[in-house]
């Protein structure tokens, strides 16, 4: 049996059927599920023989009348065509380097009973820091990155400085910092990739794909140790002899002076620096 075919017989059963009435329109899920699956085919990536990488977070544009609607069952609808992606990349030995989201949007140039899909692959971070950890729980602003795939869209909302870990002692005003302290106790610093916080509490941060670096980082164009920022008057970041090397602020580079919003690029990753004051 055919991916669409399981995933139309899904949707029969959802809701006592509601999924039926409210696709009586132009618009029906097998549809949407097909541009999906071409989506994936449009922009499927070979990084070796072992591995095709296709997007992973994927727009699906409705008409006002069409998104409104649908827009109470986005959640439920949203789940069942990113279990569709996943079987079909299954099918298709793709890959993912993040989690599968499938989400509803209202375009006011559609007309009713029109859709259009847009895509974009988003690398999921891991940071093996345990504040870091706590600090990625705490909600942070959405949008922080933008990917291939996606026009560029101001958030229009200036990011907040994240928290101090819970039960972080200050540093004494005598003497100098103990071993492994942040320079600077009254500065805050973090990165955020995709939208997700990594507070740098040491005074220094290595990024890569190993398990073994401070922010984990699953993207097959990143090295396993690949860089490490400073913390120091000022930041910096350095290159630890990476494959595809780093790109900080636009310009390739193997070291750099870091200021607040700086953005450094490894491999199809953006990773954006913040320090704030207080």
């Amino acid at each position: 049996m055919g991916v669409l075919k399981r995933f139309e017989q899904r949707l029969e059963g959802l809701v006592n059927g509601t999924f039926a009435k409210v696709f009586k329109s132009e618009v029906q899920p097998v549809e949407i599920a097909g541009a999906l699956q071409r989506e994936c085919d449009n922009n499927a990536t070979i990084w070796n023989r072992d591995r095709t990488v296709v997007p992973n977070d994927f727009i699906v544009e409705l008409s006002a009348p069409d998104f409104e609607r649908l827009s109470p069952y986005s959640g439920q609808l949203g789940d069942e065509l990113s279990g569709m992606v996943r079987d079909y990349a299954k099918q298709q030995r793709y890959t993912f380097m993040g989690t599968i989201k499938v989400h509803l949007e209202k375009a006011d140039d559609l007309d009713t009973g029109l859709y259009r899909v847009r895509s974009r692959t988003l690398a999921s971070s891991e940071s093996q820091d345990p504040h870091a950890r706590q600090q990625a729980a705490r909600p942070g602003p959405a949008g922080a990155t933008q990917g291939a795939g996606y026009p560029p869209q101001p958030s229009g909302v200036p990011p907040m400085p994240a928290s101090p870990p819970s039960g972080a002692r200050p540093l004494p005003r005598t003497g100098g910092p103990g071993p492994g302290a942040v320079p600077g106790a009254q500065t805050r610093r973090w990165i955020e990739i995709n939208g997700t916080r990594h507070q740098i509490s040491r005074s220094t941060l290595v990024l890569g794909r190993s398990t073994e670096a401070d922010v984990r980082i699953d993207d097959p164009g990143v090295s396993r140790r690949h860089c490490e920022i400073r913390v120091g008057t000022p930041a910096t970041v350095q290159d630890l002899g990476s494959t595809n090397g780093i790109v900080v602020d636009g310009q390739h580079t193997t070291r750099a002076t870091l200021r607040d919003g700086s953005r450094i690029v490894v491999g199809s990753t953006t990773i954006v620096y913040r320090q704030a004051e207080g």
